[in-house]
């Protein structure tokens, strides 16, 4: 579907070798029945067959896809193993770490401040959190930090994970940061920077003085019904949890070759921005509590495809619920616009596009029928966006590691299926 292969490693343990050959290809393809369950509405059933195939042709190891189509649930499958080396069944409630797909939930919870009239999108970041107005950040826009315009992928000063649970000393960090270009005139991917700095401004635009976490909790989480945490409470048993695994070493350097060339160089440099983003912050480890239950909105949510599908179809039909004012969705659905050098990110080294806080589709990144979707996939293929045309809302969630930031195989097979299945149903009706 790309014009580019749009993939993201992270560098990797020795110990991911483990996880190289183990898939559930040998049993599923006997009895697929025994290791997926859930179901699909009539008219959806494309989408199972597309998932038994993650698992009998594509090394699925356990995962989760929930679709919603015009407010109703039509698609809610999980299968596999929560932990590939333990044979622990992937159950129901399951729930595992999505990376960057939490980005796209903290940026509506964003929409929501904007909606409320907290926060204009024009305004200076500065104006809401005046400590901001440092070393030429003075006139950054709330928009140009969303859309990944601001230069300010890194961080000067080595932290920990467990920092992040001290929000004034996080914020003064950020606050000191100089851009690493003249924000406005081009955007590369804030990877690890940006939940913080969508953190602060939660916490100094929220009348309530909350966080992105408490705020998720409050205004969507329980409303809604969600089994979703940006921060997770230590009363969640670790049986509840898959385990995520990296794909192995030789996986990444057989593809190598596959990446743009300037991302397959910067994975080599540990000069570049993309390399050391990987660094930020110091010890985080997807799989360790430490590591779950800070508050780290650019990638440590950590749910179930049930709870971020639903919260897309919510916003997909303009989140009236939630008292979402239709200026807010109409903002959101717009197309993305590029910085004035263009579309291409100096930090993934290909054509992006960012629109208040998501990913957007564009000529080169396309993941919907129509320019109106938008969400966030995370780093192994995980995804979770809305499409307001269609009124649909899509996530899907695995514990097996793929290549891919977007389009990983897996995802797009599902995806692709869903359409299929939608334009089916439109034509009939």
């Amino acid at each position: 579907m790309n014009k580019y292969t749009f993939r993201l490693f992270i560098f990797l343990p020795l110990a991911s070798l483990l996880l190289s050959q183990c898939s559930l290809s040998h049993k599923v393809k006997k009895h697929p029945e025994k290791m997926i369950h859930g179901y699909v509405s009539p008219g959806f059933e494309e989408v199972r067959e597309e998932y038994i195939r993650n698992y009998t042709q594509r090394k699925e190891n356990g995962s989760a896809i929930t679709i919603y189509y015009k407010g109703e649930k039509v698609v809610d499958l999980w299968g596999g193993y929560r932990d590939a080396l333990t044979k622990s069944k992937w159950e129901e409630g399951t729930k595992v770490i999505v990376f960057s797909t939490t980005k796209g939930l903290a940026a509506i919870c964003l929409a929501m401040a904007h909606s409320n009239g907290w926060l204009d999108y024009e305004e200076k970041v500065s104006t809401y959190w005046p400590e901001f107005a440092q070393n030429g950040k003075e006139n950054i826009t709330v928009r140009q930090l969303l859309a990944h315009e601001a230069g300010l992928c890194l961080v000067d000063e080595v932290f920990e994970i467990d920092d992040l649970a001290d929000f004034d000393y996080i914020a003064e960090l950020m606050a000191r940061q100089k851009p690493l270009w003249n924000p406005g005139e081009m955007h590369g991917y804030h990877l690890s920077t940006m939940g913080m700095y969508i953190n602060e401004l939660m916490r100094r635009v929220d009348p309530k003085g909350r966080s992105i976490g408490v705020f998720f909790d409050e205004e969507l989480a329980k409303p809604l019904d969600l089994d979703f945490y940006i921060g997770l409470p230590d009363s969640i048993p670790d049986e509840d949890l898959a385990k995520v695994y990296y794909p192995s070493i030789m996986q990444i350097i057989f593809n190598m070759n596959k990446m743009p060339e300037k991302m397959r160089k910067d994975f080599r440099d540990k000069k570049s921005i993309l390399y050391q983003s990987f660094k930020i912050p110091e010890k985080f480890s997807p799989n360790s509590r430490s590591t779950q239950r800070v508050e780290m909105p650019s990638g440590n949510g950590i749910g179930d495809a049930r709870s971020i599908a639903k919260v897309y179809s919510v916003f997909a039909q303009g989140a009236k619920e939630l008292g979402l004012k239709k200026g807010t969705i109409d903002l959101l659905s717009q197309e993305a616009s590029v910085p004035p050098n263009g579309a291409f990110d100096i930090v993934m080294g290909l054509d992006t596009y960012f629109s208040f806080g998501f990913i957007k589709p564009g000529p080169d990144l396309l993941y919907g029928d129509n320019q109106t979707v938008f969400g966030t996939p995370g780093a192994g293929g995980s995804f979770g966006f809305a499409d307001p045309q269609n009124e649909i809302g899509y996530a899907y969630v695995m514990s097996k590691m793929g290549l891919y930031l977007v389009n990983d195989p897996r995802e797009v097979a599902l995806r692709e299926a869903m359409y299929r299945c939608v334009e089916r149903i439109e034509n009939k009706n």
